[in-house]
């Protein structure tokens, strides 16, 4: 696979409650990435740029909402989302990526 898809994959991590409990009960790691990466892509994105075993990667596609701004009806962005599950031992720090 290309070094620079990999690295254009991953958008940015998801910053919740939920992604915050799932981190901690599965060791899974949730990220939002472009909408048209694969899981064998997702997989070797988070292996070059954070340096970590993946045992699986779960996918969603989330679609966005219709919200009303004023008079006005507008759209949220949809999304695509990854749930990464490191091997076992296997940690992330996000402050420590390059």
């Amino acid at each position: 696979m290309n070094t620079e898809r990999l690295m254009q994959v991953i958008l940015a991590p998801v910053v919740t409650e939920k992604a915050t409990n799932i981190a901690e009960q599965n060791q899974q790691i949730a990220l939002r990435v472009a909408t048209d990466a694969t899981k064998p892509e997702i997989k070797a994105a988070v292996e070059l740029l954070f340096k970590v075993e993946v045992d699986a990667v779960q996918v969603l596609n989330q679609p966005g909402k219709v919200k009303r701004f004023g008079r006005q009806l507008g759209r949220r962005r949809h999304e695509r989302k990854a749930y990464v599950k490191l091997k076992d031992g296997q940690e992330l720090d996000f402050a420590e990526v390059n």
